[in-house]
């Protein structure tokens, strides 16, 4: 890790004997951040760039005090920490949190937040942002660069992930879409934005599986009690992203008889739901359509 140069004084390294002034007596202003370091030390060269970034685009809310705990390890050893790199932040004279080992720029501004309140935007996120408005655009390849480019710097960014795997699916590429899937970091694999993609990758490959549309349209006009000719013209509707009509047709299984099949219609329109999302115009249209049959 090389030494900063300080940014507007919110950067700035400390020895023992500065370390009242720079860290407790500053503290009493605004929170200040103490990077414990030492110039071995692999991650703290990767959490170097990551939080001096994050501290300057706090705009002034939150200091980072630097300690090379080669040439002062007496503060790293009163405050008992055992492995680097280690952050505590400290209010009002006190140390108040930490962390200990390399973060992501996300981790480190959530953990900020947890100090001074909400920040903008990470450059991570803007190009996550960015990513998303080139896909509403159309512009796939696009979109596909800068995920690329966001998980090659931050491999467990689970939005990135959500989107990559998202845009893969949506140009057909289900396996490709799996894979990116799988590289979700572990405790997130039921992350809203993870599931979602996951239950439209099912979604996806239950459309491949149920056979020809129009056949499923005939069948179903032959005989409207064919639950399970509806049930698949619903999942093949889906498919084509005509959602409304997918949702009718579950609907109308469950006024006809909503305990087909262990209630098959009503799960498959909570996975439709989740696959949407939950603020999306369809799956708010078809909730209410739900709650209205079974609590009528």
């Amino acid at each position: 890790m090389t030494d900063a140069a300080p940014d507007a004084g919110l950067i700035k390294d400390t020895t023992t004997a500065a370390f009242r002034q720079d860290v407790l007596n500053e503290s009493l202003k605004q929170p200040v951040l103490v990077d414990f370091w030492a110039p071995w030390c692999g991650p703290c060269k990767q959490l170097g760039p990551i939080i001096e970034k994050a501290v300057k685009g706090a705009g002034g809310k939150v200091r980072l005090v630097k300690m090379n705990i080669d040439d002062h390890p007496q503060i790293a050893g009163q405050l008992g920490i055992q492995s680097i790199p280690a952050v505590i932040a400290f209010s009002k004279g006190q140390p108040v949190d930490g962390f200990v080992g390399a973060q992501s720029e996300g981790q480190v501004k959530s953990f900020i937040e947890r100090l001074v309140g909400p920040l903008g935007p990470t450059e991570t996120e803007e190009l996550i942002a960015e990513a998303a408005a080139l896909v509403e655009e159309g512009d796939a390849a696009g979109a596909a660069e800068i995920y690329g480019a966001v998980l090659a710097q931050e491999p467990e960014n689970v939005a990135a992930i959500a989107g990559f795997a998202k845009l893969q699916l949506d140009m057909g590429a289900i396996e490709p879409a799996k894979q990116i899937l799988a590289g979700a970091p572990k405790g997130k694999e039921n992350d809203p934005a993870i599931a979602a993609v996951r239950a439209a990758i099912e979604l996806a490959e239950q459309a491949a599986s149920v056979g020809d549309l129009g056949d499923l349209v005939k069948a179903v006009e032959a005989d409207p009690k064919n639950y399970q000719a509806r049930f698949d013209l619903a999942v093949a509707l889906n498919g084509q992203n005509k959602r409304e009509e997918a949702v009718d047709h579950l609907i109308e299984i469950i006024k006809r008889d909503r305990k087909w099949n262990d209630e098959a219609a009503r799960k498959q329109l909570v996975q439709f739901f989740e696959a949407w999302g939950p603020m999306d115009e369809m799956s708010i249209a078809g909730r209410r359509k739900l709650s209205a049959l079974l609590y009528s």
